[in-house]
């Protein structure tokens, strides 16, 4: 990365934009008049930027779809009181590691320590077979790799390297300390469920060259993706423990997992129908779209007006400022 990088964070109005970025969610879009232009959104590990390249031709769209990083200049400029960047140039480019890294948005919270806290709390599962259960999985050093690294979501929340982990660990502490609030709740269903409930986003999101869908999240998806696996670690389980998870509760596991999205519009198999499936699905909706709107606010960063774009993910616009600050 060149020393001269500019931090999408630090961009204004009327300023001309020159490097490597990651490029997100390219779509061809049509003018008034039938003519092709990109859309996009332009990310490093400080933001992102909507991007827009009037002048430019269909045959690009598929290297551009399909490289995860380009190679851009253009200008800001502000639009309907946001900055957009105005695309003269854009080419695929490939990027090293150390490149990504800055390209990407990473946690920054500690990562070791984050999956030290969800490990202890697996293991302080009072039935044995769910421990059991729960040791195949940490047991899977790909899959335990993947879960460290792996985005929650392309865009709308925990959009980052560390991001799911970040997104598991943060439910299984609000579930940690609610859960006595709900004495009838079972918590061993409770906190295995939300450590797996997107354990599949390790092979439905590609982060390796920018954050994109996989052949796998487009065929399965993470919510399928994710029963099958607990079918498959339950009976490993049951082979090299002898702790065979009793009567219905596979079933049930594998039930909270397809229903987490909560409403069958929003990707759920089937709507919540235990206790144990709603709370699992409330819990993953009040994190994810609490931080949807803090990551649309950017109230970290001064200017950009008062208020966001419409965020789609919540359907309304996000008001920035904090009143008391």
């Amino acid at each position: 990365m060149s020393r001269d990088h500019q931090r999408i964070a630090t961009l204004t109005d009327r300023t001309y934009v020159e490097g490597v970025y990651s490029i997100v969610n390219p779509q061809l879009a049509q003018t008034r008049t039938n003519k092709s232009y990109l859309k996009c959104m332009i990310r490093d590990a400080s933001g992102e930027i909507s991007a827009r390249a009037w002048s430019f031709e269909e045959p690009q769209f598929d290297a551009i779809a399909q490289a995860g990083f380009v190679f851009i200049r253009g200008s800001t400029q502000a639009y309907q009181g946001q900055i957009q960047l105005i695309l003269e140039q854009i080419e695929p480019r490939e990027v090293t590691g150390d490149e990504m890294l800055a390209l990407l948005p990473s946690t920054t919270k500690d990562i070791g320590e984050m999956f030290g806290r969800v490990s202890e709390l697996l293991r302080s599962m009072a039935h044995p077979s769910m421990r059991a259960l729960a040791e195949q999985y940490l047991g899977d050093e790909r899959l335990m790799e993947d879960f460290r690294r792996a985005p929650a979501a392309m865009s709308v929340h925990h959009a980052w390297i560390g991001g799911l982990l970040e997104h598991t660990h943060q439910m299984m502490e609000l579930a940690d300390r609610m859960l006595p609030l709900y004495p009838g709740l079972n918590r061993d269903l409770v906190l295995f469920s939300l450590f797996a409930h997107d354990l599949g986003k390790t092979v439905e999101l590609d982060w390796e060259r920018g954050f994109n869908y996989t052949t796998d999240g487009q065929l399965i998806g993470h919510v399928v993706r994710g029963a099958i696996w607990l079918q498959i670690k339950a009976a490993a389980a049951a082979r090299s423990s002898s702790e065979r998870l009793p009567g219905e509760t596979l079933r049930v596991l594998q039930h909270i997992l397809v229903s987490h999205h909560g409403l069958l519009e929003h990707g759920a198999a089937k709507v919540p129908a235990t206790p144990e499936a709603v709370f699992v699905a409330m819990l993953d909706n009040l994190d994810a779209k609490t931080q949807a709107s803090l990551s649309a606010a950017k109230r970290e960063f001064a200017g950009g007006g008062e208020w966001t774009d419409k965020v789609w993910a919540l359907d309304t616009k996000v008001y920035r400022p904090d009143p008391l600050v």
